[in-house]
């Protein structure tokens, strides 16, 4: 059928970084779970998938929003307010989004993953992403400057368009990521190959010396 069991406790790993190769690591080739995190508007997707449509490696993109919305009639949606179905929604989509990350890695194709995961609400923060995930999960913060994902967001349309004033109170929460210790690439003026190149060289550092999170 071509399915492949996990393997007992085979959560993404810390990438190994031989000796030869400790001074300089090279992210292109290696097998990474990475979570790419931002506000609406920010370029995560668009990102996420330039990323994974570039690597040497089999890699696969992951969007939480997309999983979500894999939910049609009784679609709890969060803009309409959070609560109890949308937070359960968000949680459902989350654990599928870690077992396909998982099942992915465990056959040796790479993940980058995209939420908003906001520094303020650990109830559905980084925590569970490494306990779906595993502990060598890669965290990077997308976070552009305000009148771009203003700009960005209105080019948006449907569910995803949101209003001026839900995407800066979103973006003033995400600037709480400062001084967290996770890398944060701001992509002002970086077009999405360009966010790609800094997003290797973030995780080049990141993989010699994996954040603390």
């Amino acid at each position: 059928t071509g399915h492949v069991p996990l393997p007992p406790g085979g959560p993404a790993g810390t990438p190994a970084v031989s000796p030869a190769t400790e001074a300089a690591p090279d992210p292109a080739g290696a097998t990474l779970a990475v979570l790419l995190i931002g506000p609406a508007g920010a370029g995560k997707t668009s990102v996420a998938r330039y990323w994974a449509d570039h690597r040497r490696v089999p890699t696969a993109h992951i969007s939480l929003d997309d999983v979500r919305e894999w939910v049609r009639s009784g679609f709890a949606d969060p803009q309409s307010g959070w609560n109890e179905n949308s937070e359960a929604q968000y949680r459902l989509a989350r654990r599928t989004c870690g077992f396909a990350a998982r099942n992915f890695l465990a056959n040796g194709i790479s993940c980058i993953l995209d939420d908003a995961v906001f520094p303020d609400r650990p109830v559905v923060g980084l925590g569970g992403w490494k306990r779906h995930v595993g502990p060598g999960l890669l965290p990077v913060v997308l976070l552009p400057g305000l009148d771009i994902v203003l700009e960005r967001n209105a080019e948006r349309t449907g569910n995803r368009r949101l209003t001026d004033e839900e995407v800066a109170r979103i973006h003033g929460r995400m600037a709480g990521w400062y001084g967290s210790g996770l890398p944060i690439i701001d992509n002002s003026q970086l077009d999405i190959p360009g966010t790609a190149r800094v997003l290797d060289e973030v995780l080049a550092r990141a993989i010699a010396s994996p954040p603390n999170w």
